[in-house]
């Protein structure tokens, strides 16, 4: 990395240059190019209003889990103990992959031995392009948001693609022509 101060040539992820101490940090942070690029390198999961965590306790049935899923046209429920405390996720992909060709009797069963355990969680600090990296990495379409320990929200996939659609129809004008 060549030094923008004295043109040292020091070696690639140095922090200072080895001649002139000039901090070289800023140099290795990457930089948004457009809007959408920007939001999600400097917005926060707090500022996409992530739906309220919606609860049940490890003993509802899975019946129960998915009644409430539906009631609220979510395709997650986070399962959390007496205190609060998050225990883990039930999600419309553990209903098919641990559920569904598996289990005759799945209705009345307690959802904790079909919820992922100990799920990947966010805050609401927490930048978008480090969730969507959790999301694409884990494979994750609803990640719980978490504040002091206990869960307060979900972020979802679709919450990223409306905030991302919302970003590109802000951007460009109705006839084609692109804002500046």
């Amino acid at each position: 990395m060549i030094c923008p101060n004295c043109g040292h040539d020091n070696l690639p992820g140095a922090e200072e240059c080895s001649s002139c101490l000039q901090d070289l940090t800023q140099l290795d942070r990457p930089v948004g190019h457009d809007r959408v690029e920007r939001s999600l390198m400097e917005d926060t999961v707090g500022g996409l209003r992530p739906a309220p965590a919606l609860t049940v306790p490890p003993s509802a049935t899975v019946g129960e889990a998915i009644r409430t899923m539906m009631a609220n046209q979510v395709g997650a429920v986070l399962v959390a103990d007496e205190q609060g405390r998050l225990l883990g996720i039930f999600s419309e992909r553990d209903l098919l992959t641990k559920v569904a060709g598996e289990h005759t009797d799945w209705e009345g069963r307690a959802v904790r031995e079909f919820m992922t355990p100990n799920p990947e969680t966010v805050t609401a600090a927490d930048k978008l392009a480090f969730v969507l990296h959790k999301m694409d990495i884990g494979g994750y379409r609803h990640l719980p948001v978490m504040d002091e320990g206990k869960p307060v929200g979900v972020v979802s996939v679709r919450d990223m693609l409306r905030h991302i659609t919302r970003i590109l129809t802000q951007t460009v004008a109705p006839k084609g022509k692109r804002h500046p």
